[in-house]
């Protein structure tokens, strides 16, 4: 019978869980669905009227003879890959502001409009909601990002083959015999657990900050750590002309406070930090450029560091301090 009623609470506990998400996804999809789509369009429709003028240049104008093939075809090559890669970019820049403003109001919103408390009355836990919000703003959206991403630079894709075709431009098979979609696909998606791990702080301090404050959370969140670094800065540099050995650690205070606790909510920012890895590409050879930018950005080297585990500990210590905050705030 302890087994029975076990199974019917966590089959329940799941059912409940998958409502929140749905409940979550219908009051934000402007952000999680329509922004990056919106964005994805627009860059479409630029890249389709560049590609009109390219073309109608290209048929105007005697094209040069190849040199070397080879090397021309795999810069074809990797232009598509390019493109693929530039359609995930631009949704997850997107991404990175829906996040941010998603879970800085995540349960915020709820206490402002007074609907806390009819979900409050519902057989809902306080740990389940905030658990949706948390997976929505780490990992649900941002691999519906990745799939739309995914969408624009397919479209990009096909505009480029389009372009070469009706521009009289050789080797436009090469768009297709020479790309890696599925490799470059695969790369990508791989980035979406790292990012989850790399965001925890961000995301844990925003959806904190959401529950504890009774009102403007942006200044809670953003204004104070920020201001309090400045202050910092500016007791650091002070005390430095009076005694001239002391010195504080300005840089990691900045980074741990900012960089962490805000920025890493951004798509991209992991890959920042190994900045120096990337300085000896070869330019001139696109193909190298496009490995090397994959490979960092999926490289798993990331979960060795201690400045990883250390924000996922933090990340997930805000987002249970979070719980108990929303049980006994009830309003704004």
């Amino acid at each position: 019978m302890n087994a029975i009623a076990a199974n019917f609470a966590g089959n329940r506990w799941n059912r409940t869980f998958g409502w929140l998400l749905r409940r979550e996804f219908w009051e934000n999809r402007g952000g999680f669905l329509w922004a990056p789509v919106i964005t994805g369009g627009i860059a479409v429709v630029m890249a389709s009227l560049l590609a009109i003028a390219t073309a109608i240049q290209s048929r105007s104008e005697a094209n040069e003879a190849v040199t070397n093939m080879a090397a021309y075809l795999g810069a074809v090559g990797a232009t598509a890959d390019g493109l693929l890669m530039t359609g995930c970019s631009m949704t997850g820049t997107v991404l990175g502001f829906v996040v941010f403003f998603y879970a800085l109001g995540s349960l915020y919103d709820d206490r402002r409009d007074r609907s806390a408390l009819f979900w409050k009355s519902l057989p809902v836990s306080d740990t389940q909601t905030v658990l949706s919000k948390a997976a929505w703003a780490l990992l649900l959206a941002p691999l519906m990002s990745l799939a739309i991403g995914l969408v624009v630079g397919v479209i990009l894709w096909l505009v480029a083959a389009v372009t070469m075709l009706a521009g009289n431009l050789p080797g436009t098979s090469a768009l297709f015999t020479h790309s890696h979609p599925f490799t470059v696909a695969g790369h990508m998606l791989a980035t979406v657990p790292l990012d989850m791990l790399w965001m925890l702080p961000a995301v844990g301090w925003l959806m904190f900050c959401s529950a504890l404050v009774r009102s403007k959370p942006f200044l809670w969140a953003v204004v104070v750590p920020v201001l309090g670094c400045v202050m910092i800065s500016i007791l650091g540099f002070t005390a430095g002309r009076v005694v001239p050995s002391l010195e504080l650690p300005l840089g990691a205070i900045w980074y741990a406070a900012v960089y962490r606790g805000l920025m890493s909510v951004m798509p991209g920012t992991r890959a920042l930090r190994d900045i120096e890895n990337l300085q000896n590409i070869n330019v001139d050879d696109p193909s190298q450029v496009i490995v090397r930018l994959l490979n960092e950005a999926s490289n798993w080297h990331v979960l060795g560091t201690w400045d990883l585990w250390i924000g996922v500990a933090v990340g997930v210590g805000l987002i249970a301090a979070a719980i108990p905050l929303r049980r006994w705030r009830d309003e704004a």
